[in-house]
């Protein structure tokens, strides 16, 4: 079998930047230290509404003993469950987000903050919001038929304005 002179050379010269692309990926990742999640929580998506943390009553915004806060979310076919929140501005808050069904998405248009929120698995994202507004926060995976109808909203307000559990 003979191969063109020309054709064994753009072969190498491919096989080549392939490698060299994965080692400068890698060193990338080795210097500026990332890694996978390491804090990787499950939960059992089918008995969701009945743990502690995410049962129905327990959703939205609660202050933890430590003084700090947290919002308690539940991405379902088609919603975010409180699907209505307020946040208070200037103040880091952690999201804590299950799905009780399958891969969902959560971005909040206009802020930093986007996550993937996997079956099996509690998502954790901590962010602070600067400014005070109506922002909101839809479904960026496709999840099914009615994934366009898949929102909540979140209200950054005052932190004179904020009782905890309050949603809209």
């Amino acid at each position: 079998m003979h191969v063109d002179g020309t054709e064994k050379k753009w072969v190498i010269l491919s096989v080549a930047m392939a490698f060299a692309m994965v080692g400068i990926l890698t060193a990338y990742a080795i210097n500026h230290n990332i890694v996978p999640p390491s804090n990787v929580e499950t939960i059992d998506s089918v008995s969701l509404h009945l743990s502690a943390e995410f049962a129905e009553d327990k959703l939205g915004l609660r202050q933890t003993e430590d003084g700090s806060l947290v919002v308690t979310m539940v991405a379902a076919r088609y919603g975010f469950y409180p699907q209505d929140m307020k946040v208070p501005v200037g103040t880091p808050i952690t999201f804590r987000i299950a799905s009780a069904d399958v891969l969902h998405g959560v971005h909040t248009a206009g802020t930093n903050m986007n996550t993937m929120v996997v079956p099996g698995y509690v998502s954790e994202i901590t962010t602070t919001f600067p400014k005070t507004g109506k922002f909101p926060m839809f479904c960026n995976e496709y999840c099914g038929l009615g994934h366009d109808y898949m929102w909540s909203r979140l209200w950054v307000v005052p932190k004179d304005e904020i009782k905890l559990g309050d949603t809209l």
